[in-house]
């Protein structure tokens, strides 16, 4: 992997907002100090933000809504994602441009918009500044984030202002695992060369774009959480959780989803249409063999069911199939992308009617070509696994430079 480093200095600022009081234990989000602080950074600004349902307060009230009200904040307009910014689309969908019902506010629609295009809907917005604030799960081809990067692209082409409220890492940010995305297989699920299970905060992320991807910085400022470790899971941050999209139900599946991910680019269903998206696996012909061998390759912090499942929707839909239900026993130790490409492994052994989808999805859900041809010459986990380490230790010492928590 080829990154230049630039200076930090080029990167991001990180505002200067009043630290959590001794007495309060709990975490606090970018938002959260935000609002403590009087909006003090958005101060005389015309503002939109780019958000969907998970932008919500401890008590679960949208930021939008708490924004609008208050006469401390210009809010002028709201920028929706994937799925929509009140969360009425599935996959592979948006809003489309209409007003809120609640607010008033115009809401444009981001969705398969990037650079000039983009642009011209903020410059079209009439906004000064635009502020990020939703909800990751902490891998690569999780669209949000690129959300997050052609966002901060556009501002800066329509000469905004761009500001990160951040919120942790639902897998925790102790490291980076993974692949990293090769450049000529960038997309909207990778558009820059990252690990696949990136270990960053959006805020961190963000920083980590404007100063190694972005051609001309943005302007760029980043509200950090207070309270945050590194090492902990979802549950620890006291914060409800919000569905990210319609298949990303509880923190559970964000756990495995960096790794089962994967199997979108094969013709096993992830899962898609049960109530366990992306820890049910399976396809017609399937059956006890695969969690067997899965089992027996003794892979840390997880076990393996035989499970029977009939999808609602997506692949297989209305058929039974067989396949695994992953059993996360212990999450400190348990790799979600070594799992993963331990399943692919176990499952072309389990099935003769394995298969990768025809566009070799799995090229841009991985970042190259080296999983898919490596398992299909009968690689192992090990060797699999083995083949990206140098390149994902080059970027844990990029991501290292733009970490905000300690």
């Amino acid at each position: 992997m080829h990154l230049s480093r630039r200076t930090l200095l080029a990167s991001a600022t990180t505002a200067a907002l009043p630290a959590t009081p001794p007495h309060r234990e709990h975490l606090r989000t970018g938002f959260e100090r935000l609002e403590a602080d009087g909006y003090s950074l958005l101060s005389g600004q015309r503002v939109g933000v780019v958000t969907n349902p998970t932008g919500v307060t401890r008590d679960t009230e949208h930021i939008v809504d708490v924004m609008h009200r208050d006469p401390r904040v210009r809010l002028t307009a709201v920028f929706g994602p994937e799925h929509g910014f009140r969360g009425t689309a599935q996959a592979g969908g948006s809003e489309g441009r209409y007003d809120d019902p609640a607010t008033g506010l115009p809401v444009y629609d981001t969705y398969l918009k990037s650079g000039r295009p983009l642009a011209d809907v903020f410059t079209a917005s009439g906004v000064d500044t635009v502020v990020f604030d939703i909800q990751d799960v902490g891998a690569r081809f999780y669209t949000y984030i690129w959300t997050l990067y052609d966002c901060m692209e556009a501002a800066q082409l329509a000469g905004k202002r761009f500001v990160v409220l951040d919120r942790p890492n639902p897998v925790t940010g102790r490291e980076a695992r993974g692949p990293v995305l090769h450049k000529e297989f960038a997309t909207f699920v990778g558009r820059q060369p990252v690990a696949q299970a990136h270990g960053m905060t959006v805020a961190e992320l963000a920083r980590l774009f404007n100063g190694e991807f972005l051609a001309t910085p943005v302007p760029l400022e980043t509200v950090r959480m207070s309270g945050w470790k590194r090492s902990g899971f979802y549950d620890a941050s006291g914060l409800p959780w919000v569905p990210p999209s319609p298949n990303m139900p509880t923190p559970d599946t964000a756990l495995v989803y960096s790794g089962t991910c994967m199997f979108e680019g094969t013709n096993l269903s992830e899962g898609r249409g049960t109530t366990r998206p992306f820890e049910l696996l399976g396809a017609e012909g399937l059956d006890g063999r695969w969690a067997a061998a899965a089992n027996e390759a003794g892979l840390p912090g997880v076990r393996f069911r035989e499970a029977y499942f009939t999808p609602t929707f997506s692949k297989f839909q209305g058929k039974t199939v067989g396949g695994v239900q992953i059993y996360v026993t212990d999450r400190a130790a348990y790799d979600p992308v070594r799992t993963g490409i331990a399943l692919l492994v176990t499952a072309r052994k389990a099935w003769s009617g394995f298969a990768w989808r025809s566009d070799n999805w799995i090229d841009k859900l991985t970042g190259s070509a080296q999983v898919r041809t490596m398992i299909d010459a009968g690689a192992g986990t090990d060797e699999v696994t083995g083949a990206w380490q140098e390149e994902l230790a080059a970027f844990q010492r990029v991501r290292k430079g733009y970490l905000l928590y300690t």
